[in-house]
């Protein structure tokens, strides 16, 4: 089995941690706007200046020189019902049958839109095809990660160790769920989520946290 590292258009890593999943990634698959970032970093990363596997988008980002220079790995997707990570991901999974793990750098920073609309696509991902953080057997390991926080969705009860102390942040689109949890300093077992902020900037209270979802559905988990 292998993994893979998304690159988005968004704020490169300069972190040790983000930046060795990429070194460490069987693939590597770069969103057309992230080119040009990932090629200024590469050589830093890989010690030589490793091309990325595919280049996917509808390429109105590349320059026509970059277009020539990377041309065999050039990914052209010209719809627009679906963003660049998404189209990605996608390619990952009809391509690399052998990837059991993908991690998402340089999805967030820059525009507000763009980060919330990208790590929202975490749960959609996950009802889509079981792709999270925990997943079950045989699905894929999903995440996001920048310099500052590591996101994934949950789909249902689970154990995470986070670290005592570790700031945690819960969000879910469903209303109608609860998430009863132990481990930390709040608990988030009344809160209805009817807002963003209403279980974000938890704190856990010891290495293990435990959440128990009172019926089927996705969570976004927030580790900063």
């Amino acid at each position: 089995m292998s993994s893979a590292a998304i690159i988005g258009a968004g704020a490169f890593p300069r972190k040790a941690y983000p930046r060795e999943l990429i070194r460490r990634a069987d693939r590597i698959v770069c969103c057309d706007g992230a080119l040009a970032a990932y090629l200024r970093a590469r050589e830093a990363i890989f010690g030589f200046p490793r091309d990325p596997d595919a280049v996917i988008g509808d390429m109105d980002s590349l320059s026509p020189a970059l277009q020539e220079r990377f041309r065999d790995v050039l990914v052209p997707v010209s719809e627009q019902e679906t963003n660049d990570q998404t189209k990605a991901f996608h390619h990952i999974l009809s391509q690399y049958p052998d990837v059991d793990e993908i991690h998402i750098l340089g999805a967030t920073g820059k525009r507000e839109a763009h980060t919330l609309g990208n790590a929202s696509l975490l749960m959609e991902y996950a009802r889509e095809c079981g792709a999270c953080g925990v997943p079950e057997p045989g699905r894929i390991r999903l995440d996001m990660v920048s310099d500052w926080s590591t996101l994934f969705a949950i789909t249902g009860s689970c154990r995470l160790w986070v670290g005592q102390g570790r700031a945690v942040s819960l969000l879910t689109p469903d209303n109608a769920l609860r998430i009863r949890s132990e481990g930390l300093e709040w608990p988030t077992d009344d809160v209805v989520f009817d807002n963003w902020w209403k279980a974000t900037l938890n704190r856990a209270t010891r290495d293990e946290i435990r959440l128990e979802f009172s019926r089927p559905s996705v969570a976004l988990v927030i580790l900063d």
